[in-house]
């Protein structure tokens, strides 16, 4: 990852909002050949122009540094759309109420994709005692292993952080209807829905 805005950055998002270098430099109280200098890769933005900068691209200053643009589609906060995160270094896992722009370890994290459970990632769920007991036939070593389980309802993000060596379950609890999610560190991250007739 670059440490710094690059130039291309700068010029794509200026575009891709309509704006002319001058445009972007009134702004910014800076002259447009600042801005061209900066394009041209002749120049970098000082450190303190960085916010306003950001500003008057409508991004934030981690899509500014990546280059990509996120664009939280979840307006509403409905944690049924959370999007979780985890970092391939440290393994810290983020959730989100929605798409956005994480680093960890100096990495942009990109957001998981659910899968649907495989034969080797079958989640067995089973109500008990206003709880859901969850569990899978899964390696616990310290190479592959599930990282956690979370239960997600429009309400609430529920997750436990497993650890290798330790059996993959876990009771979580059962309110209302959403989403039940396993991480494997080696194949991603697995979705079924959850209910209250769980097997």
């Amino acid at each position: 990852m670059n440490p710094y805005v690059t130039g291309q950055t700068i010029q794509m998002l200026r575009e891709k909002r309509r704006m002319t270098q001058k445009q972007l430099a009134d702004l910014l109280y800076i002259s447009d050949k600042t801005v061209s200098k900066w394009e041209t890769g002749k120049g970098l933005p000082d450190i303190m122009l960085l916010e306003p900068l950001a500003k008057a691209l409508h991004v934030s200053v981690p899509e500014l540094f990546s280059g990509t643009e996120i664009v939280n589609q979840n307006r509403t906060g409905n944690m049924l759309k959370t999007r979780f995160y985890v970092c391939p270094v440290c393994g810290n896992v983020i959730s989100a109420a929605g798409e956005g722009a994480f680093h960890c370890c100096g990495i942009l994290l990109p957001p998981l994709e659910p899968e649907e459970p495989d034969t080797a990632h079958d989640i067995i769920v089973t109500p008990m005692d206003g709880e859901y007991y969850v569990r899978m036939a899964h390696p616990m070593t310290k190479r592959h292993f599930i990282s956690f389980f979370a239960a997600v309802t429009a309400e609430r993000v529920t997750l436990v952080k497993l650890y290798p060596e330790q059996e993959p379950e876990t009771r979580l609890p059962a309110k209302g209807r959403g989403w039940l999610y396993a991480y494997c560190n080696q194949h991603g991250l697995f979705r079924l829905p959850l209910r209250r007739e769980q097997r």
